[in-house]
């Protein structure tokens, strides 16, 4: 392949060439030793969904959230599933390629993105499970009732790109340097499942813990995801805030990224 193709070394060209390659890479391993492959990313977020729409409708009172609850749930579990996989990813990202990161010239900050991407078309891929249960709800007493707000799905998907980009160059050098971290992240992202709107909707808190909630860029992101289907889930305070601390985070991770290249370059 020429250098015209792919763009001159150092060019934005070359790098989304190589980022590009690299996701590919990484859903083909994934897939390669499956006999289900591709479905195996409609699959896992399906039982997911059947089993915890299970728990809330049929074992507990539910109280929280907006009927239909599977369309309410899934609009959130979705997104987390990718950013929970990615995050979780981000601890690995350097150690598992160790040879490759110091060897090649391209730079570093793609093996983070290479993570974001790979895992956000897994994300786009499950999407016909959050179609499936639309369709079934429309033949139920409680159907899904489609918006102008499924225009803010893009908007969605591009700031929780934002914010993964920032964790995972704030989170990946840090394992490097400080193992345990590895494990710490784990235990942080299940309790952050249930602090964030998954199972509920942030007006479902009570007290200050709504305005708390605001603060976790992952309940913004979530409303941009239901407002499409669930018009009283807009709510400019907690989307506005979810976009600012998604850059915030972005910010921090481009600056601790830069500090600490080096040293974990070492480290490797």
């Amino acid at each position: 392949m020429s250098i015209a193709a792919v763009g001159a070394p150092g060019s934005p060209r070359r790098y989304l060439h190589s980022l590009w390659l690299l996701s590919a890479r990484d859903l083909k391993v994934r897939y390669a030793t499956s006999a289900l492959g591709y479905l195996w990313s409609v699959l896992d977020p399906l039982v997911m969904s059947a089993i915890y729409w299970f728990v809330f409708t049929q074992v507990f009172q539910r109280t929280v959230g907006h009927e239909p609850y599977i369309v309410f749930l899934i609009t959130a579990l979705l997104p987390w599933v990718w950013f929970n996989s990615a995050v979780s990813d981000f601890t690995r990202a350097f150690s598992k390629d160790a040879r490759l990161v110091r060897s090649t010239a391209i730079p570093r900050s793609i093996w983070v993105n290479r993570i974001v991407l790979s895992k956000g078309i897994e994300f786009l891929c499950s999407l016909p499970v959050l179609a499936l249960f639309v369709l079934l709800a429309a033949f139920s007493e409680h159907p899904a009732h489609l918006n102008w707000g499924l225009l803010w799905v893009p908007v969605a998907i591009f700031l929780q790109a934002v914010l993964l980009v920032g964790l995972g160059l704030l989170v990946a050098p840090l394992c490097v340097l400080w193992t345990d971290l590895e494990r710490t992240t784990k235990l942080i992202l299940r309790a952050l499942f249930y602090a964030s709107p998954v199972i509920y909707g942030v007006e479902d808190l009570p007290g200050a813990f709504e305005t708390i909630a605001a603060f976790n860029p992952l309940s913004g992101i979530f409303a941009l995801y239901r407002v499409g289907f669930f018009a009283e889930e807009w709510d400019p305070w907690v989307i506005g805030i979810g976009a600012i601390m998604s850059f915030l985070f972005l910010a921090l991770g481009l600056f601790c990224f830069r500090r600490l290249e080096r040293p974990v370059l070492k480290e490797l």
